[in-house]
């Protein structure tokens, strides 16, 4: 079950990264260039509940589908910020934070899998929630401008991003909390 229309709907996760990145280096209007990578975000963004409601419903679920959907949340985040660094629209300490966690988590539930207690630190709703959080955050920094000539996405977008660097650190902690018990018994 290697290619199947959800993982290939995860792959395109993957390769989006270099074409969302490629539109700031493109010869457009600022303004089109910020429109475009905004779209682009969110569509490929939306492929991540899509390919998990296709995987359920065409019963196309697989470990390594699993294993990809993540993985491709993540990178698109991570390119995704760095991108508002370089554009100086989002503080590459958020950045650190949010990356930082991201390979905290990564490697603390690839360890917890290994020894058998992968249950103690799965996908809590606060995980969810600094999720969405940044899913919002994210199109609003890279379209940096006004929706309907009143909602300046840049200045909701950096609290939005600031918020979701708090829920981050929040979330970290409660699955640190979670595997703790774990790493207690397995260290001496």
């Amino acid at each position: 079950m290697f290619w199947t229309i959800p993982t290939l709907m995860t792959w395109t996760r993957i390769v989006a990264i270099p074409l969302i990145v490629g539109v700031f280096y493109a010869p457009i209007d600022p303004a089109m260039r910020n429109l475009i990578a905004t779209v682009m975000f969110v569509v490929f963004a939306a492929t991540d509940w899509l390919d998990g409601y296709l995987a359920r419903k065409l019963n196309q679920t697989s470990s390594f589908g699993a294993f990809l959907d993540p993985v491709a949340d993540k990178f698109l985040v991570c390119a995704s910020l760095l991108v508002l660094v370089h554009l100086q629209r989002a503080d590459v300490f958020v950045a650190l934070i949010i990356i930082g966690r991201e390979i905290a988590i990564s490697a603390l539930r690839e360890w917890m899998a290994q020894i058998g207690a992968s249950k103690s630190v799965a996908v809590h709703m606060i995980g969810k929630v600094k999720t969405t959080v940044q899913m919002i955050a994210i199109p609003f920094l890279l379209y940096d401008g006004r929706i309907l000539g009143v909602i300046d996405t840049g200045v909701w977008g950096t609290w939005l991003i600031w918020a979701s660097a708090v829920l981050t650190v929040w979330s970290m902690v409660y699955y640190l909390q979670k595997a703790l018990p774990e790493i207690r018994a397995r260290v001496k």
